[in-house]
């Protein structure tokens, strides 16, 4: 049975368990069991979480919200895109190390009054890193698309978090791109 790694922020922890229910008995699915944060974290983890959770065959990742993420005053995004895009080559470089194949998702949206980032920044952070990811024969899995269909219906209250639908659809859409793959 192949090995899923899931590595990204509190979104993936929100789809998690629905893409392991909906892949059991197709995949062995491992994740870390922290928030995978910032890129910069990511980067620093993903060495440790691939040893203590076994070599991946498929991996489905994400990074973006924290970087994004301003903390008023703050007006500058956490993360620079320079830094962003040099961190996630790196993080690129790990994982295609192990060989495996590698799904990149897009960081989710925002409703247009959230807080602590816009979805400008968000797009623009997408289009950067969806580059590399093509000019390294990368899928990627656009959830920001999908969650952006429907805003109200996918983004719970707090204007960051999934609601229970905004999971399910994320998971379907997860396992659908993993699949491909088994």
């Amino acid at each position: 049975m192949k090995r899923v790694l899931l590595l990204g922020d509190s979104i993936r922890m929100g789809y998690e368990p629905l893409v392991r229910q909906g892949l059991e008995g197709l995949a062995e699915v491992v994740a870390p069991e922290e928030n995978g944060r910032f890129a910069k974290h990511t980067l620093w983890g993903v060495n440790l979480w691939m040893r203590d959770l076994g070599k991946p065959d498929i991996i489905h990742w994400n990074n973006g919200l924290w970087d994004l993420h301003h903390e008023a005053p703050m007006v500058e995004a956490l993360t620079s895109l320079d830094e962003y895009i040099g961190q996630m080559k790196r993080i690129l470089n790990e994982l295609q190390r192990t060989g495996a194949n590698i799904i990149f998702a897009t960081t989710t949206p925002i409703p247009p009054d959230g807080v602590g980032r816009s979805n400008a920044e968000i797009d623009l952070y997408n289009a950067a890193v969806v580059e590399v990811m093509d000019a390294n024969g990368v899928e990627v899995n656009d959830l920001n698309r999908l969650v952006k269909e429907d805003l109200a219906g996918n983004i719970c209250e707090d204007k960051l978090h999934l609601t229970e639908l905004g999971n399910q659809r994320c998971a379907a859409q997860v396992i659908e791109k993993i699949k491909k793959y088994l």
